[in-house]
């Protein structure tokens, strides 16, 4: 076949180092996820939804076929740090987590990860982050190590 085709949907969660509330200006998330829907536009990864708390972004992104799960979280995650901590003396030691979480996504799922992503606040008000990290590892049946989950 003379051209590549891919269709690949991602569920991404990252927090910021030990979950400060680093994020808790509703303006500023609300300008980080138009920053990493930029991020996500130049990479060819668009991003779907972008949402979180305070502690927390979950997104739902295209994968291009050209770029790895890495590189994207990478660039992701270092724009944004380096644009955070420009947005005022407040925020000049906020820091992500070293690591994330990305899930598959069915194409038959985006409108209900979608919901989920736009709900997170209300969601959050019920729910602690780490409860629901852990929930959506078991969902994705993601082996992990409780010693070693959090930093």
């Amino acid at each position: 076949m003379p051209q590549s085709y891919a269709q690949i949907l991602l569920h991404l969660v990252f927090a910021t180092k030990g979950r400060e509330p680093f994020l808790a200006d509703p303006a500023i998330r609300r300008e980080l996820y138009r920053y990493l829907c930029g991020i996500g536009r130049r990479m060819r990864c668009p991003i779907l939804a972008a949402g979180g708390t305070a502690d927390h972004v979950h997104a739902l992104a295209g994968l291009c076929r050209t770029v790895t799960v890495a590189d994207l979280l990478e660039e992701l995650k270092g724009g944004s740090s380096k644009w955070i901590k420009e947005k005022g003396t407040a925020l000049w030691t906020f820091r992500w987590q070293t690591g994330y979480a990305a899930f598959s996504v069915s194409r038959s799922q985006v409108d209900a990860v979608r919901r989920y992503i736009d709900s997170q606040e209300e969601h959050h008000r019920r729910v602690t982050f780490e409860a629901e990290f852990v929930e959506l590892l078991r969902l994705h049946q993601v082996p992990y190590d409780e010693r070693t989950l959090w930093d």
